[in-house]
């Protein structure tokens, strides 16, 4: 059986509403701060590609950043994309949860039942 590692940002609600479900499943698992570890291009480009996911997939637009670097107005490749979510990490939706070559948005936090 797979572990689950969850992408998360610990302050944010949706993830530890996620977090949550997983303990109470019982489920091992691991939880990475995508803060204080964060992704390189090529993990995220993967996570996301198990996920069946594009780049604008989860892009978060609502994200003050996101306005201040006028990506509205940006018509950008997924490869620049990734390297501006690596760069800022707050442009990135979350959490995002990974078992085995599965890998999926976990929004809203009950839908990580999928993978359990």
């Amino acid at each position: 059986m797979a572990d689950i590692t969850i992408y998360q940002k610990p302050t944010c609600s949706t993830c530890r509403e996620a977090v949550r479900l997983l303990k109470e499943s019982g489920k091992p698992f691991k939880a990475v701060n995508y803060y204080e570890q964060p992704f390189t291009k090529g993990q995220l480009k993967s996570l996301l590609k198990k996920a069946g996911l594009s780049p604008k997939d989860v892009l978060r637009t609502k994200e003050d950043l996101y306005r201040e670097l006028g990506l509205a107005k940006k018509s950008l490749s997924d490869d620049e994309l990734l390297d501006l979510m690596v760069k800022h990490p707050d442009l990135i939706q979350r959490p995002i949860v990974e078992k085995g070559e599965q890998a999926m948005l976990a929004r809203p936090a009950e839908s990580i039942e999928k993978l359990l």
